[in-house]
């Protein structure tokens, strides 16, 4: 694999690195959101939110639109909602065989006899 593609693989990565910027792609996959209805749906500050968005934008994650005074994001592709679904999955599916493991620890523990 050519180092490029490492290096545009390794920046998407960092770009969704903090949960907030997950939250945000998240939001919009079911389509373009101001950047004030933004704001409301994840409780948080404008400038944290506009913050974010500047690093999504930057690494062409979201697009933007202005009308009028508002500024309008949407997914640049909707491949990256397809990328953190599989991460999901991979989430729920590791998450049960934990929780699975920890049930065979559970029922094989032998009493301490103190």
């Amino acid at each position: 694999m050519p180092e490029s593609l490492r290096r545009f693989k390794a920046d998407i990565f960092q770009a969704l690195a903090h949960p907030t910027r997950i939250a945000i792609i998240e939001l919009l996959e079911e389509g373009e959101l101001s950047a004030g209805e933004l704001i409301e749906k994840l409780g948080m500050e404008q400038a944290n939110i506009s913050q974010h968005l500047a690093v999504l934008r930057a690494k062409q994650l979201v697009v933007n639109r202005k009308a009028g005074n508002q500024v309008f994001y949407s997914v640049r592709d909707p491949i990256i909602n397809k990328v953190l679904a599989l991460m999901r999955r991979y989430f729920q599916k590791h998450l049960k065989e934990t929780l699975e493991l920890l049930d065979e620890m559970d029922g094989s523990t032998v009493p301490s006899g103190r």
